[in-house]
């Protein structure tokens, strides 16, 4: 199993997902694109979040400005080249995380969904109520089913009123499987150790 976990916006929690995602699958972890905060980077931050054997692949590009990938690798003199990624070799399931949300540009001419089509995986889309977040969310997939790109889950990400959550799950294609993951307060590895748990017992079809 491979997922890439991508976000209908930034700061949406796909590291935590990731995260989650990673002990649940007891996963690999692969990060392509980091851009800035490269001394807790997610893929550090997913390390220190899960079990310490947990194999996490190397970043194709680490990049230090805080930006969108194309911008600050554009501040480094360099050009993300798509052609440059591939799917890490391993026999385990691996859980891949993006950068932003679908439409992030890596440059001048590919966005992250782009890199999300060449690799040739299916999509877990995390949503967070925010204002906005139903047009984030249904534009994000709509973007997906453009490209021909399966929407494997789509997870909630926190508390959502009753009214935002029906038109978002209104909206994804049939055969998507829904994961509500609660606001976790206190981010440690038991903290995400119990998530999982909760949704071992929740979500047996999570699988």
């Amino acid at each position: 199993m491979k997922l890439f976990v991508t976000g209908i916006d930034t700061e949406v929690g796909k590291t935590v997902c990731s995260a989650v995602l990673t002990r649940y699958f007891k996963a690999d972890y692969w990060k392509p694109v980091q851009s800035g905060d490269l001394l807790f980077s997610d893929t550090m931050k997913v390390s220190k979040w899960t079990e310490k054997n947990v194999f996490c692949h190397p970043e194709t590009y680490c990049l230090q400005l805080a930006a969108s990938p194309h911008h600050s690798a554009s501040e480094e003199g360099i050009r993300i080249d798509i052609e440059e990624f591939s799917v890490p070799d391993t026999s385990n399931h691996l859980i891949i995380e993006g950068a932003g949300g679908l439409l992030v540009p890596l440059n001048d001419r590919d966005c992250m969904i782009d890199l999300v089509k060449k690799l040739d995986v299916p999509v877990a889309l995390v949503v967070r109520n925010y204002l906005g977040c139903i047009n984030h969310s249904l534009l994000s997939v709509m973007a997906l089913g453009e490209k021909q790109i399966r929407l494997e889950y789509l997870i909630l990400n926190g508390d959502f009123p009753t009214e935002t959550q029906n038109i978002i799950l209104k909206h994804i294609p049939v055969g998507t499987k829904i994961i509500r993951i609660p606001e976790i307060k206190d981010l440690t590895k038991e903290s995400i150790d119990h998530t999982v748990t909760l949704i071992k017992t929740e979500y047996n079809e999570f699988k």
